[in-house]
């Protein structure tokens, strides 16, 4: 609102009005500073806690035994035997000794030369059909192979089916055994009912390592399925429909499957959209294609061709619409339903987790390094290898052992693995064995050179018969450190709060009112917040509680089975608080006497730290400090609260707001007070301009009488 004023007594209305106003003001001021002093004092509140988070992070961590066994593992002769040791081990020796054979993987050669002339590993299998030194033709048969990916919702039992969403109508019901089914990236052995049930009619209990593929294509596991698995299932269908939305470039179009075995429908599908007032609606048209041969005909004219092997379509020039920028409601789309040539094989292993089983389809388009890829990623466990130069195949078991006594490790099954790679004849070149040693002079076997025991993980590295001693201590200087990096941590902890609760207070550096502010340099303005900041925690009950509970539980014993009593308190390990009380705690470390009491009793020093009981003197000190620490940001949580909390639930928060509704309620009133100087100025200039006016007519009256 704009006032003028002072027309008729000449005074500066507005500058009255003003200064009176800044006198009204003052306790507005006053609540706004105490406003700004309780948003510093919460904040400060919250670093604290934030401080006190960071520390209950570091005593999780020390609560873990592996700060306190930091375990070194040495060899006699690190050429034979390597030894190394986690937290878990226990200080101890080990001699190893008559390593007469060690561990192997099962190494198979191929019967010999997979091709006659010429083949590339890259290239179609079923292109190169011909060029195989057993060219199976009779293996390729006709589908569709496809894959569905399904996300397990809820854990599935033994007596339940899982629908993945497999086409009933489309799937090809007596290829269901040569599915591809995994979970989580471990196969399953498909089988289908009647597999399993006897000549009564009675169905046996499927396998752990079995799935029962149903009539309708859903499935049925041998062991439960846990929430959140993932079910891969690669499955033989009739055959594929595949579209292809047509741009102004289209002249070709490259299906994903090559060896195509028929194309039962090819089509041009032109769709127009049409809109009448808010209304939508699309007109779609097909035109059919025929194929004879490699010729793509439409109403007995040839429009393009495709090359059966390869999966490639190609189009003649202007055989094809194309969309037009002046007509963008029309589009054309291709569509292809069509089968193609596949094979599957079988694999099986015996491994340290049990046996494991795959199914493999191969598509005839796939090269053979697909296929080795395919062997090489699967859960089977075993590495095949093709060599160039031989022409031959290897497979190889990726762990080594015998984890099958009454037979062969590895199985194979399917003429393209056992007749084209030529693995029904092969050639064991390393037999899978275990690894004969002994121990402390107990002869044993072990199914790999790398074995671990009691926490010590051993690493055989060539066979010998004299002995090797290996032992376990601990690192004491790394515990040392551990050590020394807590108490650092807890020192920086206890620096920052004494500071905070001992900071001097300037009761005459108040916040800056925004006048104030208008009369001060940055610098200046910076440097009176500082002290207008400084000492709003000063003497601050719950935090200098926790400075002494914290320095209580340092100092108190720990009266614990698991600690001997000379190392039962902080001060008989080398750790004790400063002499100087102003530190407020602080500790400082003995590093000898500490590496001492870990060298001489390295239990008792961990569960000084660590130790659990029912009453606080059982506790270890870390568990007493958690405690605390703890208890201190629950106290400072209710006090002022954390990002996340509103203003009603915490107490600095309930003054806060409060005080903005004193705030309201003052500035309305010095509105209301401000208007009533301007109604009492504005009466008083209405009584001199009428008083003028008066005196004007007298003069002018007096004037005119003369």
């Amino acid at each position: 609102m704009v006032r003028i004023g002072g027309l008729a007594s000449g005074m500066d209305i507005d500058q009255l009005v003003g200064d009176l106003m800044k006198a009204e003001r003052i306790p507005l001021d006053k609540l706004k500073q105490n406003k700004q002093i309780l948003e510093w004092q919460r904040d400060d509140f919250r670093s604290i806690n934030t401080l006190l988070l960071d520390f209950r992070s570091q005593l999780t961590q020390m609560k873990l035994s592996s700060n306190y066994r930091v375990r070194q593992a040495a060899s006699t002769n690190d050429t034979k035997v390597s030894v190394s040791a986690t937290s878990a081990a226990n200080l101890s020796s080990f001699t190893i000794s008559n390593v007469t054979q060690l561990a192997s993987a099962e190494t198979r050669v191929n019967e010999g030369k997979i091709y006659n002339t010429s083949f590339d590993p890259s290239q179609s299998l079923y292109a190169q059909n011909t060029n195989f030194t057993n060219p199976a033709t009779n293996i390729w048969r006709s589908g569709a192979l496809k894959s569905i990916s399904y996300n397990l919702t809820e854990t599935t039992g033994t007596d339940k089916t899982i629908d993945v969403g497999v086409s009933q109508a489309n799937m090809i019901a007596d290829e269901r055994t040569n599915w591809s089914v995994k979970v989580n990236g471990i196969g399953f052995k498909a089988v289908v009912a009647s597999e399993i049930t006897d000549a009564n009619g009675v169905q046996r209990a499927l396998k752990q390592d079995e799935v029962l593929i149903t009539d309708a294509g859903k499935l049925q596991f041998g062991k439960e399925i846990a929430q959140g698995s993932t079910i891969k299932v690669d499955y033989i269908a009739n055959d594929m429909t595949e579209s292809l939305s047509l741009s102004k470039n289209t002249s070709s179009w490259q299906l994903s499957q090559g060896a195509i075995n028929s194309i039962s429908s090819f089509k041009l599908v032109t769709t127009t959209k049409v809109t009448s007032g808010n209304t939508t609606t699309e007109q779609k048209e097909e035109t059919a294609y025929t194929v004879e041969g490699t010729d793509i005909k439409q109403s007995g004219v040839t429009v393009g061709s495709i090359d059966m092997t390869t999966g490639k379509i190609t189009f003649l020039e202007n055989k094809l619409p194309k969309p037009d920028d002046n007509t963008p409601n029309i589009s054309y789309k291709l569509e292809a339903t069509y089968s193609h040539k596949f094979t599957n094989f079988t694999m099986s292993s015996h491994t340290s987790n049990g046996t494991r089983y795959d199914q493999f389809l191969v598509s005839g388009s796939e090269s053979l390094n697909n296929v080795m890829s395919k062997v090489n990623s699967a859960s089977v466990g075993a590495t095949m290898f093709y060599d160039t130069f031989t022409g031959q195949m290897t497979l190889t078991r990726s762990e080594t052992g015998d984890y099958n006594d009454a037979g062969a490790e590895l199985n194979t099954y399917g003429s393209l693995i056992n007749d084209v790679l030529r693995f029904r004849n092969h050639t064991i070149k390393v037999d899978g064995k275990n690894a004969i040693l002994e121990i402390n002079g107990l002869t044993t076997e072990r199914t790999s050179n790398t074995f671990q025991m009691n926490g010590v993980t051993f690493t055989l590295k060539k066979e010998f018969t004299d002995s090797v001693s290996t032992s376990i201590s601990n690192n004491a200087e790394k515990v040392v450190e551990n050590i020394k990096n807590f108490v650092n941590k807890y020192n920086e902890m206890i620096e920052t709060m004494r500071k905070k609760i001992s900071e001097e207070r300037y009761g005459s550096y108040l916040p800056l009112t925004d006048q104030q502010r208008e009369q001060l340099s940055d610098k200046q303005q910076e440097s009176w917040e500082e002290k207008a900041k400084s000492g709003l925690l000063k003497r601050d009950p719950i935090i200098s509680t926790a400075i002494n509970a914290m320095r209580l539980d340092f100092y108190q014993p720990v009266i614990n089975d698991s600690v001997q009593t000379p190392f039962n308190q902080l001060a008989k390990i080398g750790i004790k608080t400063t002499s100087n009380y102003l530190e407020g705690g602080k500790l400082e470390l003995n590093e000898a006497q500490l590496r001492q009491a870990i060298e001489s009793d390295p239990e008792s020093v961990e569960k000084l730290f660590t130790g659990t009981g029912t009453t606080e003197s059982q506790k270890g000190l870390v568990h007493r400090l958690y405690d605390t620490v703890l208890a201190t940001m629950d106290k400072l949580k209710v006090k002022a609260g954390n990002s996340f909390s509103t203003n009603q639930q915490f107490t600095i928060g309930k003054l806060l707001d409060n005080m903005n509704k004193s705030i309201d309620r003052f500035e309305e009133k010095l509105t209301r007070t401000e208007d009533r100087y301007w109604r009492q100025f504005t009466a008083m200039e209405k009584t001199i301009q009428k008083s003028n006016e008066q005196m004007s007519y007298l003069m002018q009256q007096f004037g005119g009488g003369a």
